[in-house]
């Protein structure tokens, strides 16, 4: 049998093995999606993009150019993805930022790429660098970061993070979010009030499955009884806002998307999202075990579909800067900027879930969201060309037109009509969000969808990396800048910026 294969675009990725940038090919081969590179002294890489060329056609009709930052930190020297940055070729502004306050962590996690007992340093911003930090993300132009993670290592091991927490809040930070592995809400209902009174938005909680085993095999450590008392802990403490975290791998926990979702759904008082990750492969591995672990975007979602009974669908998925025309057509009735979520469109997909005697109903049965969307952008034109009045009447009837459920009706127009945090939380308090997020690995790297990239890093020195760049290449050379060693660490493989 003769396979097809289509060139679809060429881009540009590095060698897992020196880190050079090289070129690459991303091709579909029966009905799947691959990404092709070659390195002049290290050979032929070849690894799965998206599983579903389908899929692929789908996300990219969604594609949206961003407009980057107004004040680069680094200029253009070396290249993508040396000059991060953000570098004036970065081309969409802060969506999210992370800080990590640490490196240390209270478990071993064998998957882990942030852990100072695996790096051999211990890396942990001092209070003047961290604030330093938080005060550069907020001068960001045209628009300054509001969302902010604090991340590790395990944060909850500083004994000072409501400072850093009441630091973030006083810089002007609407949201924070602290990602934690659970195991210190799980000893301490005061300790998870704590977060919440010193003004923590919401809990990004690693959960990789609803029973034992996955913990086992990705954790080192049975951890399930962990995970339920840290959200018995955190509803006991007033939360209403916490976000799962499964890290997906395929043979490990692939099997338990849909009893994660109905897990969720069960718990809706309090868990606000599902944020599937696909695994990322750091460190060397060879190819066999690659395909043996891979899991991309479209096998995520067809797990849900399948996991669900099809009570959420592939086709209820969409990419993430399907949103953007929101943000453009309040943007242009308010005369002002709103972060706009141009990621690329094939980083991540997500819909919206209402739960209702805990099944499950995508907002696709209650709104046609692609002439939704398209409806914004007109919306955007007319108040654009000065005609508010008018946008603000088209925005009402697109509202009305393609909507049919009244409760959703109400969320949407709120969102519209103010504009603001409070609204959009408002939203979020009456859906259950199901994502899925591919952050790329040496392997599979894309040097188009880094610079499009809005999950932005702080550190010490003053650069803001996108979070793939972050990870796959400078996390070490930033720790042995910043950190201090604690053993003798084997040599590692990746370049410095400036090699």
């Amino acid at each position: 049998m003769v396979s097809n294969v289509k060139d679809l675009k060429t881009t540009r990725s590095i060698c897992p093995e020196c880190f050079k940038t090289i070129d690459a090919i991303i091709f579909e081969e029966n009905g799947q999606v691959f990404l092709k590179k070659t390195c002049p002294n290290h050979g032929l890489y070849e690894d799965l993009y998206w599983s579903s060329y389908e899929d692929y056609l789908r996300a990219q009709q969604y594609s949206v150019i961003g407009h980057g930052i107004d004040n680069p930190q680094t200029t253009v020297q070396n290249g993508h993805p040396f000059d991060c940055g953000l570098c004036p070729n970065h081309r969409s502004h802060t969506a999210l930022a992370i800080i990590d306050v640490t490196n240390r962590c209270n478990l071993r996690c064998p998957i882990c790429f942030a852990n100072a007992s695996v790096t051999g340093y211990l890396y942990e911003p001092t209070l003047e660098q961290i604030e330093k930090m938080l005060k550069q993300l907020r001068n960001l132009k045209p628009i300054p970061a509001t969302a902010l993670q604090f991340s590790g290592g395990e944060p909850t091991v500083r004994e000072d993070l409501v400072t850093l927490i009441e630091m973030a809040k006083k810089v002007g930070f609407e949201h924070i979010e602290v990602n934690s592995n659970g195991v210190k809400f799980a000893k301490s209902v005061d300790y998870c009030r704590s977060l919440l009174e010193a003004g923590v938005s919401t809990i990004y909680l690693q959960f990789d499955g609803v029973t034992s085993q996955p913990y086992i095999a990705t954790r080192g450590q049975d951890l399930l009884k962990t995970k339920f008392q840290a959200i018995k802990n955190l509803r006991a403490a007033g939360w209403d806002s916490i976000v799962l975290v499964p890290t997906i791998v395929k043979g490990v926990n692939d099997d338990q998307l849909g009893a994660i979702i109905q897990y969720a759904a069960e718990n809706f008082d309090v868990i606000r999202c599902v944020n599937f990750q696909p695994v990322s492969i750091t460190g060397r591995i060879e190819s066999e075990k690659r395909k043996e672990m891979r899991i991309t975007i479209p096998d995520c979602m067809k797990l849900v579909e399948d996991q669900t009974d099809g009570q959420i669908k592939t086709t209820d998925f969409f990419p993430v800067p399907i949103v953007a025309p929101i943000s453009n057509a309040v943007g242009a009735i308010k005369k002002r900027r709103y972060i706009e979520f141009t990621v690329h469109e094939h980083c991540g997909m997500a819909t919206f879930v209402f739960v209702e005697n805990k099944k499950l109903i995508p907002i696709t049965q209650y709104a046609n969201v692609k002439k939704f969307m398209d409806s914004m952008k007109k919306v955007s034109e007319t108040a654009s060309k000065g005609s508010t009045t008018k946008a603000k009447l088209q925005m009402l009837s697109s509202s009305l037109h393609y909507t049919d459920f009244k409760i959703l009706r109400q969320l949407i127009s709120g969102v519209l009509r103010e504009g603001s945090y409070g609204a959009l939380g408002t939203l979020m308090r009456n859906v259950l969000m199901i994502g899925m997020m591919h952050f790329q690995d040496p392997y599979n790297l894309d040097l188009q969808r880094l610079e499009k990239c809005a999950i932005h890093y702080a550190v010490p020195d003053g650069r803001i990396i996108p979070f793939c760049a972050m990870n796959a290449i400078y996390r070490t050379e930033i720790e042995k800048k910043f950190g201090t060693p604690l053993i003798c660490a084997e040599p590692d493989k990746r370049p410095s910026s400036t090699d």
